[in-house]
């Protein structure tokens, strides 16, 4: 599989949504794979890397490629083969459409995300 597109309706404003996701200190909190992220600067922008460790203690690097706040969220590994985006399409001031969008530029995904990570942030992110 080259990419992987996952939608998920959660009861909150994308600007909550966003602020929850794009904090390096909540990853680890909605995503079991990883253990530790962090930024090379706050607030980010453009150009920001964002480097988190896996449970197997290995680190990835990625960079800001797009950023409008509250509606587009782009990464692009440091190799420049994989990207991730998350686009937010408000449906109401509670509540939004977020679209996961993975793919890599070569070869196949290695490990895609599935509808219970997103269903995670969901939970998580409804609670608070």
């Amino acid at each position: 599989m080259r990419d992987c597109r996952l939608t998920i309706r959660i009861n909150k404003s994308s600007k909550e949504i966003y602020d929850f996701y794009i904090n390096p200190q909540n990853t680890p909190l909605w995503i079991d794979s990883m253990v530790k992220e962090k930024t090379n600067e706050w607030p980010i922008k453009i150009g920001t890397i964002y480097r988190n460790q896996n449970r197997k203690g290995e680190w990835s690097e990625y960079k800001v490629t797009a950023l409008k706040p509250y509606q587009v969220f782009e990464l692009t590994s440091s190799d420049g083969n994989y990207h991730v985006r998350y686009t937010h399409n408000e449906i109401d001031e509670n509540s939004s459409e977020l679209e996961y969008y993975e793919w890599v530029d070569k070869g196949e995904l290695e490990e895609p995300f599935t509808i219970d990570v997103l269903q995670k942030l969901k939970t998580i992110v409804e609670a608070r």
